[in-house]
This record gives C-alpha cells, sequence and structure tokens, in this order.
C-alpha cells in the first residue's frame, strides 16, 4: 500500500486510504458536486476456505513465546493517582471549551490527524492476538458450512437462511482480519491450519459460540489500555460485531441470548491459552505472539446445554479449556434436542426459558488441570508454563465480578469448588451466561481494569464455564 501523507509504512485501514473521489462539478454551480459514478473497493486479505484441519506432526524450529529481556518481575499493586480524584463530578464545567458546545478533556480531541498504526509493543502484540483470533474464525465459519451437510443443519433445526447467516459471519471476519493487518503492517499473523474438536452440528454451534465468546472478551481486556487509541477506536468497531456473532450462536444453540448485564474483560494470555490449542500450524516466519499459555482446565461436570437436566452432566465434554459439549454422549430420553415443550425445548430460537437452570449457586464443580510444560499451539511451538504457587482458589470472573471460592484438593491435579451466589448488582446474579473460571494460588483483589494483575497465581486455566 503506497504511503499516504503523513500516515506511514501501510499502517492506514485500506478502507481509510483510498484516495480522495473526484467529484464532477454540477454544471452552472461551482461549490456543488454529484456523487461519483464508481469508487474501487479497499481489497481484503488472501485466505483460504478450503484447507486441511490435521494436526501438527512436524518438530518445532522455534520455541516458547516471543520474548525480551524483562526489566522486573511485573507490575506491582501501587496506589490510585491522587489526581484521578480531584475532578468535582457535580455536572458544571471547569475547563474553558475548545469549541463550541466542546468540553474540555477527552484524548485525542485537539485535532490532531490520526495514525491508525500501533505505538508500542503492548499494541503490536495485543492487536496481533486479535488478528489471530480474526483467522480463526473465519476458517472456523467455513469449516462448519463444509463439514456438515444441508441435511445435518436441518436436522439441527437450522435452515438455508441460518446457513447463510454463518456464511455472512465469515465474510465479516476477511473483513475484520483485513483492518488488523493494514494497522498492523507488512509482518501481520496471516492465516494459519487449524484442528477442530467437534464432530456434530450441535458441538460445531457450542464451539462457536465459546471461540467467539473468549474472542470478544480478550479484546475487551486490552482495548482500553492499548496507546494507539486510533487502534482502539477501529477495533471497537469491529468487536461489537464479534458480540453479536457470539449471542447468535448462542440462539443457533438454544440458548437465552444475553443473560447478563455486562460481559466481562479477561487479560491477552487468557484467551491465547483458550486459543492456541487449535491452531495447528502456521506459513513459514510467522510473527509470533509474547503471551504465555497457561495448563489447561477441564470440568468434569461442565453443564451441557442438549441435557434437560444440564447441570447433570458428566465428561460430556469434547475439549479442555473451551470444554465444549458433547452432543453423542446424552441418551434421547434426556435430550432437550427434540421435545417443543416450553421450558425443554432446546432447539434453535430467539429465546428460550429453561425450567431447569444449567448451573446454579452451591453446586459443586468437578475440575482437573494439567501439568506445566505441554507444548501447544502453531507448530507446538509454545510451551504452558505457570508462576504460581500451590493452588488455593477458584476465580469466577464474570460481568464486573471476580469472584473467589476455596478449591478443595483430591488430587495433585483435580479437585472441587462450589459455585458461589453472588450478584453484580441485586437483580443480576453475576454468574451466569458463558463465563470464565481459573485455578489461583491466592485471592488477589483485582477489577476489570487491572485483572491482568491474576496472571503471576493462574495455576491452570481459564476454562470456559457454561452457567447458563
Amino acid at each position: 500500500m503506497a504511503p499516504h501523507r503523513l500516515l506511514l509504512l501501510g499502517a492506514l485501514p485500506l478502507a481509510l486510504a483510498l484516495p480522495r473521489a473526484s467529484f464532477p462539478r454540477a454544471p452552472g454551480n461551482s461549490s456543488s458536486s454529484a456523487a461519483p459514478s464508481h469508487v474501487t473497493p479497499a481489497p481484503v486479505v488472501p485466505y483460504s476456505s478450503s484447507q486441511a484441519h490435521t494436526s501438527f506432526a512436524g518438530t518445532p524450529t522455534t520455541t516458547g513465546a516471543l520474548s525480551e529481556t524483562p526489566i522486573g518481575p511485573g507490575a506491582s499493586s501501587l496506589p490510585a493517582n491522587p489526581a484521578a480524584t480531584t475532578y468535582p463530578s457535580d455536572g458544571e464545567l471547569h475547563s474553558p471549551e475548545p469549541g463550541p458546545y466542546t468540553p474540555a478533556g477527552g484524548v485525542g480531541t485537539n485535532g490532531t490527524t490520526p495514525v491508525y498504526r500501533p505505538q508500542s509493543d503492548f499494541d503490536y502484540e495485543s492487536l496481533a492476538l486479535a488478528l489471530y483470533q480474526e483467522y480463526i474464525e473465519l476458517d472456523l465459519f467455513h469449516d462448519g458450512l463444509a463439514r456438515f451437510s444441508a441435511q445435518d443443519f436441518e436436522a439441527a433445526g437450522l435452515t438455508a437462511e441460518d446457513r447463510s447467516l454463518i456464511e455472512f459471519m465469515a465474510d465479516q471476519e476477511v473483513g475484520h482480519a483485513t483492518m488488523l493487518t493494514n494497522i498492523l503492517g507488512a509482518e501481520a499473523p496471516r492465516q494459519c491450519s487449524y484442528v477442530y474438536p467437534y464432530t456434530t452440528v450441535h458441538e460445531f454451534l457450542d464451539f462457536c459460540q465459546k471461540l467467539t465468546r473468549f474472542g470478544e472478551s480478550g479484546v475487551y481486556g486490552f482495548l482500553p489500555h492499548l496507546d494507539s487509541r486510533e487502534s482502539a477506536a477501529l477495533l471497537t468497531l469491529s468487536i461489537t460485531t464479534e458480540a453479536r456473532q457470539q449471542m447468535i450462536f448462542r440462539q443457533f444453540e438454544g440458548l437465552f441470548p444475553m443473560p447478563v448485564w455486562f460481559e466481562a474483560g479477561v487479560p491477552q494470555s487468557w484467551a491465547w491459552t483458550l486459543l492456541a490449542p487449535y491452531i495447528s500450524s502456521c506459513p513459514e516466519d510467522q510473527t509470533r505472539l509474547a503471551w504465555q499459555n497457561f495448563p489447561a482446565l477441564s470440568i468434569l461436570n461442565q453443564p451441557n446445554p442438549v441435557r434437560i437436566n444440564g447441570s447433570a452432566a458428566w465428561n460430556e465434554t469434547v475439549s479442555s479449556g473451551t470444554n465444549v459439549l458433547n452432543s453423542t454422549a446424552v441418551p434421547s430420553s434426556q435430550s432437550c434436542l427434540s421435545s417443543n415443550t416450553t421450558g425443554i425445548d432446546c432447539s434453535p430460537a430467539i429465546t428460550h426459558n429453561r425450567t431447569n437452570p444449567l448451573s446454579y449457586p452451591g453446586r459443586e464443580v468437578q475440575l482437573s488441570w494439567e501439568v506445566p510444560g505441554k507444548a501447544v499451539g502453531p507448530n507446538n511451538s509454545y510451551v504452558t508454563s505457570t508462576s504460581a504457587g500451590r493452588p488455593k482458589y477458584v476465580a469466577w470472573v464474570t460481568q464486573l465480578n471476580v469472584t473467589y471460592s476455596e478449591l478443595t484438593l483430591n488430587g495433585s491435579q483435580s479437585g472441587s469448588t462450589i459455585q458461589p451466589d453472588v450478584a453484580t448488582y441485586a437483580g443480576d446474579p453475576a454468574i451466569n451466561g458463558t463465563m470464565f473460571i481459573a485455578i489461583l494460588d491466592t485471592d488477589l483483589y483485582v477489577t476489570p481494569f487491572n485483572i491482568t494483575m491474576l496472571n503471576p497465581h493462574v495455576v491452570a486455566g481459564p476454562a470456559l464455564y457454561q452457567s447458563g
């Protein structure tokens, strides 16, 4: 892409870097113009929608996350900036307005020309992670459509129009990948090869709704911390589409579309831990990531949405981490897929209310987790690790809350805990929807803005808990 005035290195998204159209002037009126007859659309990134989905069988040439010599053990807890509490917040104006109807303050509001490119290593690595996510979604949606027949989808209650919607969501990912590639520049990650755990349409839908869940939440976790506010603005425009995709897949799965008041954000390493196991191999010299891969966490009694009583499930998943449901493990007499009874029916719909909740406060949750040191991710070139001490707590990361429950060990790599009874605000049970849990060595107090402070204390996880 040719440099654009003041915006170099191909950093401006193509959609914004098109040459300004020359509008023909209307006869007899030098100040008016007519719409252009044609504007050439910006090109998209190259991609394949028909690649193999097999496990990596070679030997990695590089091992471990991208790294540089650390200057210390990491950020330590500090008191709040005193200046953060000085604004009176009384509804009055306290500084001269820089322009009519424009209150003073804000970031990037002084007229400076926006530059859409990373401004730090944090920016680049965060946006590169988001691009890895967009590419797997692009491939995933195409793979489900190719792997299962029209009859398979129709048996699951999805019509040709529903399949067309999945195809359109794949097209959306082409745009998202193109935008991020143009921000990152020539060394941006490219499409990889992937391997998926599902074997049925229902498992495919469950995997999609869980992959889009951690993709969306992973961006929410870093979005407010980007140095490049311009890039954050564009990423916000794409992640709102991702949120709609996650809701659509919940509806396809017969789940209530939005059972929470707020969506949680999680650290980049949490999203990368959940994503990496499904990337088989990447092109040679692929841009590597700096984020940590934690040991995988399995929920042995993960609630199964295709059960009439979803919380009665035991060992009904086909993967760790995402803990995707196993649709063939449920006897027909206990399946809600063929029911048309209100409160039991879990066929695709705009919304369903379930008589039996998928989970509930006081439920005992059985867990097991891997030891660190496992090769995962592209070309088996990343290695799971942890710096945490003895496992003691389960962190429940949902909505605005990080809530802890005590972990009862019943082995070196297994244990149980009790689902907490906690609300975000009165009337909003905090533990609901597709949410995150992790094993920690301490019950550190954090908020949504500094949740990455948990990373040094993660023993295993995160895992996606299908609480509702």
